[in-house]
């Protein structure tokens, strides 16, 4: 269904990287939950992994279950950027994946991320050498431009292409809107008229299966990746191929079903990372769930303090005894309680669209041991 350069895929969804996220458990949920082929791992600076930081190995982390898979690594130095790469290759990732987009401020500083699309030969030359050394595919995620005055993605991905770049990812913004304003269907496009003969993945604020839809309809973009939408919702990949292959719009999960999954990703978080730091991790994900189940207001203020599994079903329990009281009969929520739909924001009407999220948490610390 999609090919990228040797890498045969079975489907043109994909899983973006989230740092501090997009972890080996949170890419076992996704993969069971289905849809989905090849994933993406958190970005991991490149140093970091020539050296064997610790850190930066738990980032790396899978396991059999979790293939295809691809590693994004950061960086500015191509030496370090290729060793890194090949030191991946001979652990059986699939591909490597660049992270030219990244808008956080300590990973710019260093040379990578968005400033990456600032220096268009110093970039290409790096991406070239990567290409040369490694018999695996090298793709690159971008952003439109650094800012509206300066619109590099379509020149950045014909160089490229030169390389030998297998595949472009592109967020629909520029690095100075961070994660603000609204993605610009027309800036994907225009990167995919550049590079006829490349696939393009579009990304950016895809939050339901229609969103998905009309990004492939009024972009071109041969595959689609969703990040921040697939941690309100890890059916989306699911449900958006489903509706892209019958036209039909699945029913959203069932509360219970929604439970049931919440409960896998614990499991899975203590399985990883033991139950200490496992149930620490979990504080910052089970908000995430929490965002469709309806009115959680004591669930939040709860799940932020656990750290034992203990504590994790405790708290689970109490909620879903308080939560009755916004239920039918039937355990739905009454209606004065439904949830709006996730309305991705170019599809929004822009004169009543509000903005809610200008951040997104990042790894705390050095960048060095990302």
């Amino acid at each position: 269904m999609f090919q990228m350069g040797t890498l045969g895929l079975g489907s043109n969804l994909f899983l973006s990287p989230l740092a501090g996220y997009t972890n080996l458990p949170f890419r076992l949920v996704i993969r069971e939950v289905g849809g989905v082929d090849l994933c993406t791992t958190d970005l991991v600076n490149a140093r970091s992994l020539i050296e064997r930081n610790p850190k930066a190995l738990k980032l790396i982390e899978s396991n059999d279950s979790d293939r295809p898979l691809a590693v994004q690594l950061f960086g500015a130095v191509p030496e370090e950027m290729r060793d890194a790469a090949l030191y991946l290759e001979s652990l059986g990732v699939s591909a490597i994946d660049i992270n030219m987009g990244c808008p956080v401020r300590k990973v710019v500083k260093t040379g990578g991320g968005s400033a990456m699309m600032t220096e268009l030969p110093k970039t290409q030359a790096l991406v070239r050498g990567m290409v040369e050394a490694l018999n695996i595919p090298v793709t690159a995620k971008m952003r439109l431009g650094w800012d509206d005055d300066n619109i590099t993605a379509p020149d950045l991905t014909r160089a490229l292409v030169d390389a030998g770049c297998a595949a472009i990812f592109v967020h629909g913004r520029t690095r100075a809107q961070g994660f603000e304003g609204t993605v610009k269907l027309d800036g994907i496009r225009r990167v995919v008229e550049a590079v006829p003969n490349l696939p393009v993945v579009g990304n950016g604020d895809v939050t339901s299966a229609e969103a998905a839809a009309h990004m492939f309809e009024a972009t071109g973009c041969a595959g689609v990746s969703i990040g921040r939408g697939a941690f309100y919702n890890p059916w989306i990949f699911k449900h958006t191929r489903h509706y892209i292959e019958t036209g039909e719009l699945l029913p959203e999960p069932t509360f219970d079903e929604r439970i049931r999954v919440l409960r896998r990703h614990y499991d899975l978080m203590v399985d990883v990372f033991g139950e200490d730091r496992g149930s620490v991790m979990f504080r910052k994900v089970a908000p995430w769930y929490a965002k469709r189940f309806g009115p959680a207001k004591p669930f939040n203020k709860a799940i932020v303090q656990i750290s034992t599994r203990d504590e994790f079903e405790k708290i689970l329990t109490d909620y879903l005894d308080w939560r009755t009281q916004f239920t039918g009969t039937d355990g739905n929520l009454r209606p004065q309680y439904e949830l709006e739909p996730l309305i991705a924001s170019f599809m929004k009407n822009p004169e009543t669209a509000v903005e809610s999220r200008k951040s997104i948490p990042v790894p705390k610390g050095p960048v060095e041991v990302w």
